[in-house]
């Protein structure tokens, strides 16, 4: 399998172990949510990191740009998703407490990569 251009930026890579942990956890969570909360965020944190390698796949930084800053939305919806899930009680603590950590830090991430993108134009 070839490897993807994206591979090697740190932010995609957490982005995947994200999506890694997400689907383990909301795999335990309540049936009546397949369809709601738990594909929800299912499909954010996939956002993330597709958003991420899609960018990075374009012709040119203005470009990056756009689709970094649609997956720091993405991001900021898994956040809120995972928050909500705590708060009507199907997210335990101890997955919380990670599943919260790693869109802080993608969030910084892409802050950082925006930024370092932005000194090219």
């Amino acid at each position: 399998m070839a490897k993807l251009d994206v591979e090697d930026l740190q932010v995609w890579q957490l982005a995947m172990e994200s999506i890694a942990e997400i689907y383990r956890v909301t795999q335990a969570w309540p049936k009546e949510e397949l369809y709601g909360l738990t594909s929800q965020v299912r499909r954010a944190a996939v956002s993330v990191a597709a958003n991420i390698a899609e960018g990075k796949a374009r012709d040119s930084t203005a470009e990056f740009l756009r689709f970094i800053a649609i997956a720091a939305g993405s991001n900021s919806e898994v956040q809120t998703l995972v928050r909500v899930a705590r708060k009507v009680g199907i997210l335990k603590e101890n997955d919380f407490e990670s599943l919260d950590e790693k869109p802080v830090r993608i969030a910084q991430m892409l802050g950082a990569l925006r930024r370092s993108l932005k000194k090219r134009l």
